[in-house]
């Protein structure tokens, strides 16, 4: 598959979601849904039941933020490429097609009801809850986030982060981790990784970039990233795998690891992750150590409280964490919502497509797409390898395909 292709496949899908999916469900649709978290899930879900539903269902999203700050394309903030603002996008799109916006947070879920205690007083009831929060992290001891900023979470982290960057001695080392999976969006660190090294070269003559990675090995688009690491970045990048982080010294700078210990001028410090807290506090994480939440894919309800949906980076499936995937999710979701509103049963078969590109240089990308299908023998997605594909190296025509599929995906996903 070449990257026209790709292009031509994620739009294709994204446009085939928006207008086929859902609207035999919504006839005789009537129900109310409070959906928890505005990022790129929750946004897409609560978009497509009104797309879809229209006044056939009551829709309510509840954001701490009146605003979503994307995270996808944020490592291009550090570099000075792109502006928090220009990732920044209203939920304005959800208001005019008559979603409820409430600015404030959940504290509870009462699954049985369902509904949500607001930390601002009151509770919402619904048919059914749909979570979609994101990720929470669980950082080593002794950490700091303004010593040791992850930027992982788009906004001021990744602000302070670029400062710390900007300060950095000529000579200096930064130190970037990797936590075990499973996290949000694979090929990102490893992409941050390649993105710094190549604004150090160019802005910080003799300054060298550590990589300690949790995983054994590279984890995605291992052709890519090794001749990237080993290869093009090599004079400035160590990469070193089966590092992990038993504590941290913020105020020294220095990182206790299973291999030693490592000390910088700046450290990028990727904690380990796990379901958004609300996920958590419903007693619903019992995958994987007990940090994401497992779901029937054909609905995303959860396993353990069927009226209530767990979507996005929260969800325990056998698909990355991703922003694509998460739009994808919440139009199952969606669909899936509907037809029970309506009295039937989920689509037996659903679809999913991911695609992301990586930032290799500044001004070149390589890609990497994925479709997955619904396999009744394991009840999982389970990736086509036929429709799966990655670029062979990297481009300045990906680079520029990269924002193509980005405006696209924010556009489906926002209005």
């Amino acid at each position: 598959m070449h990257r026209r292709q790709l292009l031509r496949a994620t739009g294709g899908a994204l446009l085939a979601a928006s207008l086929g999916v859902g609207r035999a469900a919504t006839a005789t649709a009537n129900g109310r849904v409070v959906v928890v978290g505005g990022g790129m899930a929750g946004n897409t879900l609560a978009r497509y039941l009104k797309l879809w539903g229209r006044r056939r269902v009551d829709v309510t999203l509840v954001d701490r933020a009146p605003t979503y700050v994307s995270n996808i394309m944020s490592s291009l903030v550090l570099t000075g490429q792109r502006s928090l603002s220009s990732l920044t996008y209203s939920r304005s799109a959800l208001a005019a097609l008559g979603v409820n916006l409430v600015v404030d947070e959940v504290v509870a879920v009462d699954a049985a009801a369902p509904s949500v205690t607001l930390a601002g007083g009151g509770t919402l009831q619904a048919d059914r809850v749909v979570l979609a929060p994101g990720i929470a992290f669980e950082p080593p001891p002794g950490y700091d986030d303004n010593r040791m900023p992850h930027a992982w979470q788009a906004g001021p982290q990744t602000t302070l982060l670029a400062q710390h960057l900007a300060a950095l001695p000529a000579s200096g080392t930064v130190v970037l981790t990797i936590p075990p999976t499973p996290y949000r969006c694979p090929p990102g660190p490893y992409e941050r990784a390649c993105l710094l090294a190549d604004w150090l070269r160019a802005n910080k003559p003799g300054a060298r970039l550590l990589v300690l990675d949790a995983n054994p090995d590279i984890i995605v688009e291992q052709d890519n990233f090794s001749a990237a690491f080993y290869g093009l970045h090599a004079d400035v990048l160590e990469y070193r795998p089966g590092v992990s982080i038993d504590s941290v010294d913020a105020a020294g700078m220095t990182l206790h690891t299973n291999q030693g210990q490592v000390t910088a001028d700046v450290v990028n410090l990727i904690p380990r992750q796990r379901a958004g807290r609300i996920v958590t506090d419903a007693g619903l994480a019992t995958a994987n150590g007990g940090r994401f939440a497992p779901v029937d894919v054909l609905s995303y309800a959860s396993t353990a409280a069927p009226a209530v949906h767990v979507i996005g980076d929260s969800s325990a499936t056998t698909q990355p964490k991703a922003g694509h995937i998460g739009n994808q999710e919440a139009k199952v979701c969606a669909d899936a919502l509907l037809r029970a509103f309506g009295g039937t049963a989920p689509d037996p078969a659903p679809v999913t497509n991911s695609a992301c590109f990586s930032t290799i240089t500044m001004t070149q990308a390589s890609w990497l797409t994925a479709v997955f299908q619904y396999d009744a023998a394991t009840r999982a997605m389970a990736a086509v390898p036929a429709s799966s594909a990655a670029s062979n190296g990297w481009s300045r025509g990906n680079f520029e395909d990269m924002d193509t599929w980005f405006r696209a995906l924010m556009s489906d996903s926002f209005g």
